[in-house]
């Protein structure tokens, strides 16, 4: 009868390095994240920082809100905070990969108004009126990510 050869542990690792671990296969070693490292951002007080709420309302934009039925108990009502919560939106603010993946995002839109009027003809009405949505969903995307990426990110700063 054959034999069969043991299969070789994962754990039986041999390293050439020195003062190297090695972890078995399938299971979890310690991670060492820049990320995990920085201290938490603190949203509400660069906000105050910022003075955020002093500027919109010097900017007239708390009354243009109101004009338009946005008012703190219409938010309430509306419960537009717990959506956003939910959404993640809160907690994007926060996180510091966001503003990378908006600056991201931002010259990603902004290149596809150019490649699509380049890259679609102009042989029938449909195809022009496709060029122009694209070049403006593109512009207005990309201008509006790019704001927030730099928001976002003025927002997460430490003084």
């Amino acid at each position: 009868m054959a034999t069969q050869k043991p299969l070789p542990s994962a754990a039986k690792t041999v390293s050439s390095r020195k003062n190297s671990t090695v972890f078995p296969l399938g299971e979890q070693g310690p991670r060492n994240s820049p990320l995990a490292t920085s201290p938490p951002i603190k949203l509400l007080t660069r906000v105050e920082q910022l003075k955020l709420l002093s500027k919109a309302e010097k900017a007239g934009l708390l009354s243009a809100a109101e004009k338009f039925g946005l008012s703190l108990s219409t938010i309430e009502k509306l419960g537009l905070l717990s959506k956003a919560e939910e959404l993640g939106v809160l907690s994007a603010a926060t996180d510091p990969g966001t503003p990378g993946a908006l600056l991201s995002l931002s010259l990603g839109l902004l290149l596809l108004g150019p490649f699509c009027v380049y890259l679609v003809p102009e042989d029938y009405p449909w195809q022009v009126a496709l060029q122009v949505v694209v070049a403006l969903v593109s512009v207005v995307g990309g201008s509006a990510s790019f704001a927030a990426s730099n928001f976002v990110s003025n927002l997460q700063k430490s003084n």
